[in-house]
């Protein structure tokens, strides 16, 4: 669970930037970023995501889990656009 500020709507190149604000990466990182961008492609988009965090000590693992969260929130997407 997190909370999180729009940053950037950037509807020229297909991106949006969120900040956590809140919640439970809070715990374990200083700042947490998320970009996704969309390139379009064929008859869909590649998207892309980019996690831009600092810890709060070294002993903080890699937010393997949040990746794992971006690949899931793309495929739940693209599952509904594809119903459209």
């Amino acid at each position: 669970m997190s909370k999180e500020v729009l940053i950037t709507i950037d509807d020229k190149n297909h991106l949006v930037t969120l900040k956590v604000i809140e919640g439970l990466l809070m715990e374990s990182y200083k700042s947490f970023k998320f970009i996704v961008q969309a390139t379009p492609k064929d008859e869909g988009s590649l998207v892309h995501w980019t996690l831009i965090h600092e810890k709060l000590s070294v002993d903080v693992p890699d937010p393997n889990t949040m990746l794992q969260f971006a690949i899931d929130q793309t495929k739940d997407v693209d599952a509904h656009l594809s119903q459209v």
